[in-house]
């Protein structure tokens, strides 16, 4: 076996990674056990669970040069956000006086800062400091929200900080005035200045970075200075992508005067990419859906429906007022749910992935939609696990949230999300509304041209790891010692998948099983040839047990909903098929050893 390190990025070597190795069971849990093993030799891990490096000596460096011992710097990219955060941390601390937390925006200097900011992305950052006892808090709202800052504007954010091109604002402010002089001397900052030193914190022309692996690419591509333009075309593009209507693995430039792909297109009448927003991960789409349909709708329980990826129910329970939970994500479930609404219970929306991680089973969306039209809640599918060009399930949604770090981009070097609206939807004019007031484009410009270079071949890309995964489903089932495969393909909810598959779609790339014993499980997993670490929709096969790293703390809890502490769960990549047959038979062996 040719395994990764403990703790190595992967891909291996690489600056922006967003999977961590950890190559056996043991490992695992010694991560979940907090061992020093283990977490001493953590290089990276997933963004939103483990702080990147370089964006920790980023908040320390701010905390030394305006912080006092015993604080604590969490890093964000806008007021906003910053405020967002700073309200939740101090809801979990109500015993602390306010004078206790503060908040600095982190701004050009418009005396040092040489860059025509009309054609050149400028550096924002936001820092809610707080006391160290407090970090907890902190890092509950930056990993359920994920609307921290990217580990590349913390790079260059930093760099232009210590550089001191990068200032707090009220420093910033002063040298303006001094800047000034007397009248006839005046020079004149851009207004982007103007508007970043006022606080202004919309994110559509923010600075750039990057790390090691990348630095050669952007400077050879876009030079040192990432243009304005090239980053706002990258968007349109991804943009595009997301919406369908593009599909040629072509430049950003050429790409933005190719006719739309109708063939690949959401087919939703008066759908568009302006119905497309970005976001900086996947939770951050689901954090700001939910909190933007609270203030379009107000404040109301919402349903979570099937199990789901933790950190959605998180959000629903930790940032509303509740939500009404139904794990198994059975018929039953919404005979009950029908009951409650007919007598009277309201709700804000049904939250719900299609299909669900890890346990592959997919809701049923008609049904579920003809409740949401009658009982008057919306629908937020999450599409990250099915993908668009597998299943069709706008149609069903007010709102359909989705992953861009997965396999939309499949490089595991850079994270994205994005929230769709519907515009056949019951409450799009509603909801285009509060969005265009609520929201904020963060996503920094060169994670976007990263996001956009790496999904080009996103079409070409999924029949392959569809087709994979149904190689290495078929020769888990057939194996006497796998309890169970979970996939949508031989669920007993695949009528409901099929319902909304597209006509050339599949299956898609992730699976699961679970084992009749735990040393067998822990055995297989060892003996594994792939790449294993968090994450999934990857280039690369990627295993993890998955429920022992989402659920350490509750095994009891997920188990009673079918998620099994002995489920490994597989993100199948583009390999051969029949080198990863070999690799999954020589596994299998080992266990009956």
């Amino acid at each position: 076996m040719t395994e990764q390190a403990v703790g190595e990025t992967i891909p291996a070597l690489t600056a922006h990674a967003v999977s961590v190795s950890l190559p056996t069971w043991s490992a695992n849990v010694g991560y979940e056990e907090g061992e020093e093993w283990v977490v001493s030799k953590m290089k990276t891990g997933y963004p939103r669970f483990f702080i990147n490096k370089s964006i920790q000596r980023f908040a320390e460096a701010i905390v030394k040069r305006h912080g006092i011992p015993g604080e604590k710097a969490m890093l964000v990219p806008s007021r906003a956000v910053a405020n967002r955060c700073l309200a939740f941390i101090q809801s979990q601390n109500a015993s602390l006086e306010s004078s206790k937390f503060r908040i600095l925006d982190f701004v050009p200097d418009p005396t040092k800062f040489k860059t025509d900011s009309s054609t050149n992305v400028l550096p924002r950052v936001t820092a809610v400091i707080y006391p160290e006892q407090c970090f907890p808090a902190a890092k509950t709202f930056w990993q359920h929200s994920g609307d921290g800052i990217s580990s590349r504007r913390a790079e260059y954010c930093h760099k232009a900080f210590l550089e001191g091109t990068l200032v707090e604002r009220g420093h910033a402010e002063d040298s303006l005035r001094m800047y000034k002089g007397p009248k006839r001397y005046q020079k004149h900052p851009s207004a982007d200045l103007k508007e970043t030193i006022g606080g202004k914190s919309n994110g559509d022309i923010n600075g750039t970075g990057d790390g090691q692996e990348h630095i050669q690419f952007v400077e050879e591509r876009f030079g040192r200075n990432l243009d304005v333009a090239r980053s706002n075309n990258a968007k349109t593009a991804v943009r595009r992508r997301i919406a369908g209507s593009l599909t040629a693995n072509v430049e950003p430039e050429a790409a933005l005067d190719l006719p739309p792909d109708e063939g690949r297109k959401r087919n939703v009448e008066g759908f568009s990419e302006d119905d497309v927003y970005l976001y900086s991960c996947g939770m951050s789409a689901i954090y700001n859906s939910h909190r933007s349909m609270m203030k379009a709708k107000g404040q109301m329980k919402s349903i979570e429906f099937g199990f789901p990826y933790i950190d959605t129910l998180k959000v629903l329970e930790k940032f509303g007022p509740g939500c009404l939970f139904y794990g198994h994500g059975e018929s039953s479930d919404l005979d009950d749910l029908e009951k409650r609404l007919e007598n009277g219970e309201r709700y804000l929306a049904l939250f719900c992935e299609f299909p669900g991680n890890p346990l592959l089973k997919s809701p049923d969306l008609q049904r579920i939609r003809r409740l949401a039209d009658k009982y008057d809640f919306g629908v937020v599918i999450d599409e990250t696990i099915g993908n668009f060009l597998n299943v069709h399930v706008l149609p069903y949604a007010d709102v359909v949230v989705t992953s861009l770090t997965k396999i939309f981009s499949g490089d595991s070097n850079v994270m994205g999300g994005a929230a769709i609206l519907n515009p056949k939807g019951k409450y799009y004019d509603l909801l285009k509304q509060t969005w265009q007031h609520e929201y904020e484009d963060n996503y920094w410009p060169e994670d976007a041209i990263f996001l956009e270079r790496n999904s080009r071949d996103f079409v070409s890309r999924i029949d392959r790891i569809n087709d994979n995964a149904e190689v290495i489903c078929d020769t888990l089932r057939q194996h006497p010692r796998i309890k169970q495969v979970n996939y949508p393909k031989y669920s007993h909810t695949r009528p409901f998948y099929d319902a909304c598959r597209t006509p050339t779609g599949g299956y898609g790339g992730l699976l699961s099983c679970t084992f009749y014993s735990l040393p067998e499980a822990i055995s297989f997993y060892d003996n594994l040839d792939t790449e294993k670490g968090p994450s999934l929709g990857t280039n690369f096969t990627l295993a993890s047990p998955f429920v022992i790293l989402a659920h350490y703390n509750e095994l009891d809890w997920a188990e009673s909903y079918g998620a099994e502490r002995n489920l490994v769960r597989f993100s199948v990549g583009l390999e051969e098929a029949g080198e990863l047959v070999g690799k999954f038979t020589k596994a299998l062996a080992a266990m009956e050893q």
